[in-house]
């Protein structure tokens, strides 16, 4: 993980192994506070997780497109203002 600026963290995880990547990356999106970001890199379209917080955390993540492969993809995660959550997943964000 790196910190890009004051509100943008950055997490590269293509050397991450598969199993470990989805832990890391929903802690991180987890622990973000309203209007930070993160700047995810990987080797393949994350689309699957563009989804999961489509279904789980509805409305709680702006997600941008960077850069769209064959290689790399990139993708701006920005965690919207949010009061409450109504996804039963007992976290307070």
């Amino acid at each position: 993980m790196t910190v890009v600026e004051d509100q943008t963290l950055k997490l590269d995880v293509r050397e991450i192994p598969r199993v470990e990547r989805h832990p890391r990356i929903f802690g991180m999106l987890n622990s973000l506070l309203p209007d930070y970001q993160l700047i995810l890199t990987v080797d393949h379209d994350p689309v699957p997780l563009y989804y999961h917080l489509e279904m789980h955390y509805d409305g709680m993540f702006g997600w941008e497109y960077l850069s769209r492969g064959p290689e790399i993809w990139e993708v701006r995660i920005r965690r919207k203002k949010h009061e409450g959550c109504n996804c039963n997943c007992g976290g307070g964000h």
